[in-house]
């Protein structure tokens, strides 16, 4: 009997070991799924990169981060910019155009909306060399806002009353613990309109659109598609495979080779986006829309 279970040791073993770390098992097993390398990033350098925009925008460093990452990269010969957020923070989507804007000054770069291209998110999409947008994605929203909420009446309800030491008239200006007053909506609304111009002549500058017409495709208008295509925002409707053609028709690879994202990444990237959400709905901020 002590002999058999010698010979079969090798066998039992890691039968048991398995028996008895099931939950570890399975999680090792999870991780080498998620990380382990595709045969096809193993074997090949890819030479047209893709980059999601997903979800509203409030932090704009990794998009950025990738975007010259792939500028610099003398391998990279095209990048897509893959788009479906309804827009976000001024100065995170003003970071996005200026990294594209860099990006089209040494290799094409070519946007695609797949789902809505919308405030933020199409200024961060304006310096592309071509904007290709999904027939059934909405497009524009080119806006600014800025709003809060008056919470004065609720918080003499339940007794709680602010207290506040300020220097300086404007100090106090967009706190919800009572009604604005007509200065400080004067005051929030000098912010907002030069925000808006500066918004709507990046605009009319990328897409070679005229300032003076700005309430055709600007004041906040939110188009299909092709209403977008006629007063000039997009260049094409299509799917993916039709923006994916246009790069590497723009980069002139003979065979595209396109980079794989990173599964985990992906399943971070949602999560971040959800609890994104989560606390612009306690901290609001001027947001383009």
């Amino acid at each position: 009997m002590e002999f058999l279970k010698k010979v079969f040791l090798p066998i039992t073993m890691p039968i048991k070991f398995i028996q008895e770390h099931f939950k570890a098992s399975v999680f090792v097993l999870i991780l080498f799924l998620l990380f382990a390398p595709t045969e096809n990033n193993q074997v090949f350098n890819n030479n047209l990169q893709k980059i999601n925009l997903v979800g509203p925008i409030f932090d704009a460093s990794e998009v950025v981060e990738k975007i010259d990452e792939a500028a610099k990269n003398n391998n990279i010969k095209g990048i897509l910019l893959c788009v479906d957020s309804p827009g976000g923070a001024v100065s995170p989507s003003i970071e996005i155009a200026y990294a594209i804007k860099r990006a089209t000054a040494k290799k094409p770069v070519v946007v695609y909306a797949k789902g809505t291209i919308a405030s933020g998110s199409y200024y961060a999409s304006i310096w592309a060399d071509k904007i290709i947008s999904n027939p059934g994605s909405m497009v524009g929203s080119i806006g600014v806002i800025m709003q809060g909420a008056d919470m004065s009446e609720l918080m003499d309800k339940i007794g709680i009353k602010s207290q506040v030491v300020k220097a300086g008239k404007y100090k106090q200006v967009g706190t919800s613990d009572r009604p604005w007053t007509d200065y400080e909506v004067n005051e929030l609304n000098k912010v907002i309109q030069d925000t808006y111009d500066m918004f709507s002549k990046d605009v009319a500058d990328a897409r070679g659109l005229k300032i003076e017409k700005r309430d055709i495709y600007a004041n906040a208008h939110i188009f299909t598609a092709s209403q977008a295509k006629e007063v000039g925002l997009i260049d094409a409707l299509g799917v993916e495979i039709d923006a994916k053609d246009e790069l590497v028709k723009l980069s002139g690879v003979k065979e595209a080779i396109w980079n794989k994202e990173d599964k985990f990444e992906k399943l971070m990237k949602k999560l971040s986006a959800s609890a994104a959400v989560t606390l612009y709905t306690y901290f609001p901020e001027i947001t383009l829309k």
